[in-house]
């Protein structure tokens, strides 16, 4: 009978020890999620120009009382084709919206808004996107929850779609009017 080596035995280790990192890895409470490093921090500078003769904003809104929202988006972004109904519908709510036209053509995003409807209280655009690299951004659209105090309580990379409307963006809203 062949005696084995204590190396045949690593395979089948290191396979385990594999297939338990990837259990718990999965285990994350939202493993869309993507950090932000501006939760919890005052909202960073608002440097806009503007779009056409929509009104624009700047810092001193963010700080104002109230829950807010910042929307970055694009009217090349299909994906914020997806939640500009829901964004609508917060709007009709009363919920403010600021919106962050990014590297966009100035006549494709007014285009966008008159084709979709203007869900924005004000707007502006961030042509070379300088704003959104001091904001974090990842890509759009991308939302975020602005406390009465100015302070970021939630980023959102991605659509709204109902279901992170009624599970993510809601609750935030709720947490940060509650001043949490």
């Amino acid at each position: 009978m062949a005696k084995l080596s204590p190396l045949a035995a690593l395979p089948p280790l290191i396979f385990v020890g594999l297939a338990l990192l990837f259990f718990f890895g999965m285990q994350r409470d939202d493993p869309d999620a993507l950090p932000s490093a501006r939760a919890g921090q005052p909202a960073p500078a608002v440097v806009l120009t503007e779009l056409s003769d929509k009104v624009s904003f700047g810092d001193a809104v963010l700080r104002e009382p109230g829950v807010k929202l910042v929307n970055f988006w694009a009217s090349w972004c299909a994906p914020c084709r997806v939640e500009h109904p829901h964004l609508k519908t917060l709007a009709e709510e009363g919920i403010p919206i600021y919106g962050v036209n990014y590297k966009d053509e100035p006549d494709k995003a007014l285009g966008f808004l008159e084709e979709l409807g203007d869900p924005y209280v004000a707007i502006g655009a961030d042509e070379s996107g300088r704003m959104a690299l001091d904001w974090g951004l990842y890509g759009v659209p991308e939302t975020f929850v602005i406390d009465g105090e100015g302070v970021v309580r939630l980023r959102f990379a991605g659509p709204i779609t109902g279901r992170v409307l009624e599970e993510t963006i809601r609750p935030a809203m709720a947490e940060a009017a509650a001043g949490g």
